[in-house]
């Protein structure tokens, strides 16, 4: 006969499946890694647009090439950290024998697109209008807002980086001049570490 403990066992195990069965499992590490280092790309690029030549000078007057120029840029990463990301994500669902469209995943964009795509809209807004120096906060803040959201639906190493992308937003608002630096540590430094753990810690093939 079952003991009372047996019972409780078998519990904890349907608690902890119904629980995997309402969040989303399949993120990559590796896509993390390969965000942050198109980050870091996309800051030396940006750096090189925003500062003069030798010696560097930071731009005091944007004209509309150049933010255009950064705008190009911006939606570039964007672009090919999303397909990139996709793509790991789809080949390691299909490695776990899992779909990648399913009600963790579903329920996880949505909360991750609220405020991300209203944070675009704001900092699109701004940029246009000229302010600037809210760009940096601004992506790393709502970003972090986004991944903070989102986190309850993934793994849970997601919401510290959402906290992590938060604070350097903070700071990044209160030292205006060196807003690039703290967005290549948010997107750049930040995911390579996450990436790093995610994939040491749930796709490396256990020996």
């Amino acid at each position: 006969m079952k003991t009372t403990e047996n019972y409780l066992e078998e519990i904890k195990e349907i608690r902890k499946i119904m629980e995997q069965s309402g969040r989303f499992l399949s993120l990559s590490g590796l896509s993390g890694v390969l965000i942050g280092i198109y980050a870091l790309i996309g800051a030396y690029i940006t750096y090189r647009i925003i500062y003069l030549p030798p010696p560097s000078v930071f731009r005091k007057v944007f004209a509309g090439d150049v933010v255009y120029q950064l705008i190009t840029v911006a939606m570039i990463v964007l672009f090919v950290s999303f397909i990139t990301t996709l793509w790991l994500t789809w080949q390691k669902a299909k490695s776990d024998g899992k779909s990648i469209w399913n009600y963790g995943s579903r329920r996880m964009l949505v909360n991750l697109a609220i405020p991300f795509i209203s944070g675009g809209i704001l900092i699109l807004t701004f940029t246009f209008r000229g302010f600037y120096e809210i760009i940096s906060p601004a992506c790393l803040i709502f970003y972090g807002l986004a991944l903070v959201n989102a986190a309850k639906f993934t793994r849970q190493e997601i919401y510290y980086l959402g906290l992590s992308e938060i604070s350097l937003g903070i700071l990044a608002a209160l030292f205006p001049g060196i807003g690039l630096i703290f967005w290549a540590l948010g997107f750049g430094v930040l995911h390579i570490i996450y990436g790093s753990v995610m994939y040491f810690r749930y796709d490396r093939p256990s020996k």
